[in-house]
């Protein structure tokens, strides 16, 4: 099943301890949920965030099916704030392309896709979603959500402050790009914090100093 999935996924035992509290923001169907789900355990929690209808619902259902208890699914956006925001949902030849559905506010590039359906969705800041659910700590946040990671990381300030959790991001300047934003600019953000960049290569996490096209995820320790 991992061969099928990013590679990424191998690596995350050594971060993700039983009852560790974690974060899937831009979660899809549940790629990175559920191997979250297993490695936390029953004493564990997994927050999911995916603002499109069907994956949400596709997740939701597979989370109750399957008897994942320490799992909570959210039909919702993250960003900088609290409140409701425009979602770009992409089709080509008459057919949604989740994959590449991102946020509308504050986009400067829309991207190759013209054809769209524009989506209002309730956006919370993982500061907020601490706040209103007494989450005391988080452990580890995956944030994959199309170029908007900036806004996403924004408004976890204060429990990236608090907690140092560790953080695997997708980081692509063709995404970034729509929103005026540079790879640089993301990473520069958390090493400037005190966070050490990885790439998984060779199974297992490598040191880098930089972000590279060839690779779109990278993991920040501290």
């Amino acid at each position: 099943m991992v061969s099928l999935s990013e590679p990424e996924l191998l690596g995350l035992a050594g971060f993700v301890r039983p009852g560790a509290v974690c974060f899937d923001v831009g979660a899809a169907y549940g790629m990175y949920t559920y191997p979250l789900a297993r490695l936390a355990g029953p004493a564990g929690q997994v927050h999911s965030f995916e603002p499109l209808p069907m994956p949400y619902r596709i997740l939701e259902a597979g989370s109750r099916a399957f008897g994942v208890r320490n799992v909570r699914v959210t039909n919702a956006a993250l960003g900088s704030f609290t409140g409701y925001q425009r979602l770009r949902l992409p089709y080509r030849f008459g057919v949604p392309i989740h994959g590449w559905a991102h946020m509308q506010d504050g986009l400067k590039h829309p991207g190759r896709f013209r054809a769209a359906r524009t989506l209002e969705v309730p956006v919370y800041s993982v500061d907020r979603v601490c706040e209103l659910r007494e989450i005391s700590r988080v452990d580890f946040m995956k944030v994959d959500v199309e170029g908007f990671e900036a806004e996403v990381l924004k408004g976890a300030e204060w429990t990236i402050d608090q907690h140092r959790p560790t953080l695997l991001l997708e980081i692509e300047d063709r995404h970034l790009d729509k929103y005026g934003r540079t790879s640089a600019e993301v990473a520069g953000s958390l090493i400037e914090r005190g966070y050490r960049m990885h790439i998984w290569h060779g199974r297992r996490w490598n040191r880098t100093d930089r972000v590279s096209t060839r690779r779109r995820n990278y993991l920040f320790t501290m």
